[in-house]
């Protein structure tokens, strides 16, 4: 057994130091969350929220973020500078008591910072802690003011005439710490800079920094504080990123604050204006602070939260609401969110209440109570709260757990939204009628799929079925294996009746082109006959409400005819399932049959009987037509082509459409949610003009041989 060489960089002096330090090397989880890439984020959202809390104090206007292509990252500002000067109680300079003792900081008692993203004052101290090496540049006093640290340690590197590296020789200081002065500056420009490399004994090697997500919080954090100009630059030159043939820069300011962002947010057309709410509310709570003696007495404070909200609804059904504590988001709510929830839905049903005899509300609706989820359905809005220490559940914040906020942001919106209802502006009239008429319309929509759902279950031998008629049900229970084929017209559907296995495979026939759902209201889908017998037949509900275990069919195949009008009758179709049963999607169990369009009659050689080759193009009928003379085989002049399903015989439709042995399905996704929503909303919605410059941009590659007329 070998005896371990000792490390000449653990000195007795930082004994205590590194005794706080190292508990954050050995369980970064409880400060960090994690080890990957997620807390390698996190390290470096901490950096940046220090920078961001000057801004808050009205003290910065500009953060630059690098990331290097040595894996290490800089965040640098024009705030005041971390002082410089001789902290009393423990002797060491602000920068070192910053960067090496937990919970120590200007963001404690509400000296330095009313309201700020840092909290807890472990942030800068555990970053260093989780880093092979710091760097600290503090511009303050007209001197540029400089220390370094090796996991936490401070010291001196001794770098060679290259780039700075954490391998370079380190020094540790053993007596006093210097905080060397490497500079000058221009009299009044203050501002810190850090640079760090992240221990890559804690973090794997496949831990990265992510630019989407550097871009998504730089964009965020400038709507959340307006006039703040945050700079990215990625000089790595990673394959497959912007930056991969040079650095890449982008530069972030805002200056309409939380409406901006919620405007950005929406991802639908609105159906009101965007409103800005502001109020505020103070409290009291107890809490420990220090005493002259360093010790830790109980005292009561009060405590003013100001509240920002910014919200408008849409014409969809999605519901998009971003909370906020100072500018740290709270991804998992709390009581900011919970109390803007309470205000909404108490105030909503008292205005339904009171506007019932104007929305028609019958005493059959007055039976169902206006729900949560009717009121957010197409909301978009944007919480922020701020106030001065507040308390979260962990230092990764993501929820905020101050329990006087919620009754506080509830009362702000009550009254915001009292105030609204009460304005004698006739558009404000005009919007507030709409949001209501909208949150009953989701309502009696909600109450509809539900009772559909109830009656649509799939029924067994001994119960009567209230399916359609015109449904050619199967005889298989289990979903897996079952397929629903939606059939254009009722001619198709008697070929299909003789060509499907009637053992797992039902058809559906739909009469003609549906209705265009995305210009479309919910009720009047609804009330369409077609659109009522799929989500009927499907069973399992529409909207909000799909559950997609429900669904009485694992596969739902649409077969139309191979001509234009089928193109457009499969494409109305998608819309319906893309806009109301999306699920069905993004599980992948939505197909398109891929009927043929030709049919070869091959002429057998001697007494062989003749064969039939199918093909889908018409460059696939011209390259078939074409080897089949190379190889000297005869062929049949007149070439059928199939205008339509209804064209093929039961045994035709079996081989090249319904059966599983031999058919073609295309399978229908939407990876990308947002990008199929603006596709969907562009060739399906009721604006026009953006559609007609759509159509005339692409009017130049249309193949006018593709137009079967």
């Amino acid at each position: 057994m070998t005896t371990p060489t000792p490390d000449s960089s653990y000195s007795a002096r930082h004994l205590s130091v590194l005794e706080g330090l190292e508990a954050v090397r050995k369980r970064p989880g409880m400060y960090i969350g994690s080890t990957d890439s997620r807390g390698l984020m996190h390290c470096l959202w901490e950096i940046i929220d220090n920078s961001v809390d000057e801004a808050l104090a009205g003290y910065c206007d500009k953060i630059s973020v690098v990331l290097y292509a040595d894996s290490s990252v800089s965040v640098s500002d024009n705030g005041r500078g971390i002082p410089v000067d001789i902290e009393p109680k423990t002797g060491l300079t602000g920068v070192e008591v910053v960067y090496t003792k937990l919970h120590a900081g200007g963001k404690f008692g509400g000296g330095s910072y009313t309201a700020s993203g840092g909290l807890h004052g472990v942030g800068g101290s555990v970053v260093n802690a989780l880093s092979s090496r710091l760097d600290v540049e503090v511009t303050r006093s007209s001197k540029v003011h400089a220390m370094s640290f090796r996991r936490g340690e401070p010291g001196v590197f001794h770098d060679a005439e290259a780039a700075p590296s954490p391998e370079a020789e380190f020094v540790p200081f053993v007596q006093n710490s210097a905080l060397s002065i490497v500079g000058k500056a221009k009299r009044g420009v203050t501002g810190t800079r850090v640079r760090y490399w992240a221990d890559r004994q804690i973090f794997p090697k496949n831990a990265k920094f992510s630019y989407e997500e550097l871009v998504a919080r730089a964009r965020q954090t400038t709507f959340l504080v307006p006039g703040l100009e945050i700079t990215l630059r990625d000089e790595r030159g990673l394959p497959g990123t912007e930056g991969e043939n040079g650095p890449h820069e982008e530069t972030f300011v805002h200056t309409g604050g939380s409406v901006d962002f919620v405007d950005f947010l929406a991802p639908d057309a609105p159906a009101t204006s965007t409103w800005k709410f502001e109020g505020s509310g103070k409290f009291k709570e107890t809490v420990p602070v220090l005493d002259d003696k360093g010790h830790l007495v109980s005292q009561e404070v009060e405590r003013e939260c100001a509240v920002d909200i910014a919200l408008r609804w849409g014409a969809g059904y999605e519901t998009n609401v971003r909370t906020f504590v100072n500018i740290i988001s709270t991804p998992k709510g709390g009581s900011h969110l919970a109390g803007f929830e309470a205000g909404l839905v108490k105030f909503m049903r008292k205005a339904v209440e009171t506007n019932a005899r104007k929305l028609k509300i019958s005493a059959k609706d007055g039976a169902e109570r206006i729900e949560k989820d009717d009121i957010l359905a197409g909301l978009t809005a944007v919480v922020t709260v701020r106030l001065a220490e507040p308390q979260f559940e962990g230092q990764t914040k993501e929820v905020l757990g101050t329990a006087p906020v919620r009754a506080i942001v509830s009362r702000v919106v009550e009254d915001e939204f009292k105030a609204l209802f009460a304005s004698p502006k006739r558009d404000d009239k005009t919007q507030t009628s709409l949001l209501l008429e909208k949150i009953v319309a989701e309502m009696r929509a909600r109450v509809s799929a539900r009772k559909q759902k109830e009656i649509s279950r799939r029924k067994n031998a001994l119960e009567t079925s209230s399916l359609p008629a015109k449904l050619a049900d199967c005889r298989t229970n289990d979903v897996t294996r079952s397929e629903l084929f939606i059939v254009e017209g009722d001619s198709a559907l008697g070929t299909a009746k003789l060509a499907r296995s009637s053992e797992f495979q039902a058809l559906l026939p739909i009469r003609g082109k549906i209705l265009n759902v995305q210009k479309a209201s919910v009720t009047d889908m609804l009330r369409n006959i077609e659109c009522a017998a799929i989500i009927q037949v499907l069973g399992a509900g529409s909207g909000r409400s799909f559950d997609l275990d429900a669904a009485r069919y694992g596969k739902v195949v649409l077969m139309t005819d191979a001509d234009v009008d089928g193109a457009h009758i499969r494409t109305l179709l998608l819309t319906l399932f893309f806009r109301y049963m999306r699920p069905m999607v993004d599980a992948g169990n939505v197909y398109a049959a891929v009927p043929p369009l030709h049919r070869i009659e091959v002429i057998g050689a001697g007494s062989r009987k003749n064969e039939y080759i199918y093909t889908y193009s018409e460059s696939e009928l011209n390259t078939t037509l074409a080897r089949l003379r190379k190889n000297g085989r005869r062929y049949k002049d007149d070439i059928q082509r199939y205008k339509g399903l209804g064209e093929m015989d039961a045994d035709q439709l079996a081989e090249t459409t319904m059966d599983p042995r031999h058919r073609t399905l295309r399978r229908v996704t939407a990876s990308d949610a947002q990008a199929a929503e603006r596709v969907f909303e562009l060739l399906m919605g009721s604006d026009v003009a953006p559609r007609k410059d759509f159509i005339v941009a692409g009017a130049s590659e249309l193949d006018r041989a593709r137009i079967d007329a």
